[in-house]
């Protein structure tokens, strides 16, 4: 797995839940290190320690830690700059949507060896939505759907997500689109404020 993947589970921890909680995560997985370098590779086999024993330290299932990342990537201070980059995709929470198809590509951009799953949009019927998640590795489904409910906010959408599981070797998330002016979004400018 990449190093960047990686390094993302143990700032949300570190962020989220302190020093530490990641320093007792790493023994629970059994690593002989504390920190992840970013643009190394790791065996897979690591990355799924690290996520067992994050999900054994805080007490919840796998699946809660994966989501909890997804939201994490795109609604702490630390990591503002990926927020940024996803509301590049559109100036409506369906505008973005239809931009996440492009995202694996975007992100290959800049780090080219990077592998994140790739994501298909479909469109069943006014406001509902089917998005597919291909990877090699389970679980990104949950990631993304976590990114999606905190993008949902940032862009004051009230949205309903169920991840159905997998199908035809990928992953599946429904959303349906319940109103898409519910509340107010954050504030976004494509230039950034110095000073």
């Amino acid at each position: 797995m990449h190093g960047l993947i990686n390094r993302a589970i143990q700032c949300f921890v570190r962020d989220s839940y302190g020093r530490q909680r990641w320093v007792e995560v790493t023994h629970l997985a059994g690593l002989e290190f504390t920190d992840f370098e970013a643009m190394l590779h790791y065996d897979d086999d690591i990355t799924d320690a690290v996520l067992d024993a994050t999900a054994r330290s805080l007490g919840v299932p796998r699946d809660t830690v994966l989501e909890d990342i997804g939201t994490y990537l795109v609604s702490h201070p630390n990591v503002e700059a990926l927020r940024r980059l996803l509301r590049f995709g559109g100036v409506s929470f369906v505008e973005f949507l239809h931009s996440l198809d492009d995202l694996p590509a975007r992100a290959r951009m800049a780090v080219d060896d990077l592998r994140l799953p790739e994501l298909e949009l479909f469109e069943h019927a006014q406001n509902t939505f089917e998005l597919t998640c291909r990877h090699d590795r389970k679980g990104f489904g949950h990631v993304v759907m976590g990114m999606l409910r905190t993008m949902a906010d940032d862009y004051g959408a009230l949205v309903f997500l169920e991840h159905q599981g997998m199908y035809q070797g990928a992953e599946v998330i429904d959303i349906t689109l319940i109103e898409s002016a519910f509340a107010e979004g954050r504030s976004f400018e494509l230039g950034v404020r110095t000073g």
